[in-house]
């Protein structure tokens, strides 16, 4: 068991040190190859925040280097994380390895060539190229250097930066795919993105939970803490961590993105669709889409309940996001109790966030359909 010490640098880091399964990464992957078979034909691949001796993402795409055609694999691990963990094979049985470098400074891996000449590339090919002059943190000059290399930049970085780790790609103008917390979608410095189709989410379903591997002392700091099926799950015997809210982030295209959400008229969902009657019915005593005190807006509460024949602004659940088409519908704001300026319409009196009979609601995506959509 770890100390109390231990266990409160868990707690604090809970965020930053999970680890993606490898099917989870090849599940969706595996959406922008079945679109676009040449998605990473040709590329340099930056995966930043990643040991290969721990995180799949190396494994993943040195697995699938020849068939992807990619033209380099570059991965970078970061120093802090490396202290609380055995080192690994790749770095131990390097001429180069330096044990007092190991938990202070940055790692470089690279895949590009056939080393064991066993006629493909694949995780057999995995290069220890030696340690950072820093401890490989994505914002050092070096690790951008390293960006700046880069056609595609793919990983899960620290949820606590993903504010400015997404601003660190953008910077750069890269193609990326990064994992993310659904709550970032309502961030002021990602709506906007999102609301212009400049990025746009991942091919994962909001509803799927997805679980990670964590380190030993957030093991035992959730198996301490939590109750399992809230915050972890035992899969064979392994604790991993939940998150309900993970999300991937993107700018790459999918098939997904195209799919056309199949709508009934808003009569037809007032009449027939009991979950949406039993809630209208229980919190505004009626069964009508009720209007927004403060915005000229009606409220869908499922996704699903978005009716086919209204032209209006309606504000939809945050998890619409994922199934957002942009031929279907427009983007017209986000309204929430504690986001300021992104409405995109006006607000009938001095309050942010949607209002339903004095009382304020949860977040909403404003969006509205297409002009014509409706009627298909």
């Amino acid at each position: 068991m770890a100390d109390n010490s231990s266990l409160g640098t868990a707690k604090q880091a809970k965020n930053d040190e999970f680890y993606t399964q490898y099917n989870d990464i090849e599940a969706e992957m595996n959406a922008y190859v079945e679109y676009n078979p040449d998605v990473f034909r040709g590329k340099t691949i930056l995966l930043p925040c990643d040991d290969p001796e721990w995180s799949n993402f190396t494994k993943y795409f040195a697995s699938n280097f020849t068939r992807f055609g990619i033209k380099k694999l570059i991965s970078t691990s970061y120093a802090k994380g490396a202290a609380n963990r055995e080192i690994s094979l790749f770095e131990s049985e390097s001429p180069i390895f330096d044990a007092a470098k190991h938990s202070t400074h940055g790692k470089l891996f690279t895949v590009a060539r056939d080393k064991d000449h066993s006629g493909s590339i694949d995780t057999d090919d995995i290069e220890f190229n030696g340690y950072l002059e820093g401890d490989g943190d994505f914002n050092s000059p070096e690790v951008r250097k390293l960006r700046d290399e880069a056609d595609i930049i793919i990983t899960n970085p620290p949820f606590s930066q993903f504010r400015k780790f997404l601003a660190w790609i953008m910077e750069a103008k890269k193609q990326f795919i990064i994992l993310g917390n659904m709550n970032a979608i309502t961030y002021k410095e990602v709506f906007p993105y999102l609301k212009d189709n400049v990025i746009w989410l991942g091919y994962k379903d909001l509803n799927h939970d997805m679980y990670f591997n964590v380190t030993d002392d957030y093991k035992a700091w959730l198996l301490a803490n939590k109750k399992e099926g809230s915050a972890y799950k035992i899969i064979n015997g392994v604790v991993m961590g939940r998150l309900a809210s993970a999300c991937w982030f993107t700018n790459i295209d999918h098939g997904k993105r195209h799919e056309w959400l199949k709508l009934d008229t808003m009569a037809h969902n007032l009449k027939f669709n009991k979950k949406l009657r039993r809630k209208l019915e229980k919190e505004f005593k009626g069964v009508e889409y009720p209007h927004y005190d403060n915005y000229d807006a009606i409220e869908v509460p499922f996704t699903e309940c978005i009716p086919s024949d209204y032209d209006g602004v309606m504000g939809v659940p945050i998890t619409f996001m994922d199934k957002y088409n942009l031929e279907q519908f427009k983007i017209i704001g986000l309204i929430a109790g504690n986001i300021r300026g992104l409405a995109g319409i006006p607000s009938k009196i001095d309050k942010d966030g949607p209002y339903i009979n004095g009382k304020l609601r949860y977040g909403r995506i404003l969006i509205q359909s297409n002009e014509g959509t409706h009627k298909l």
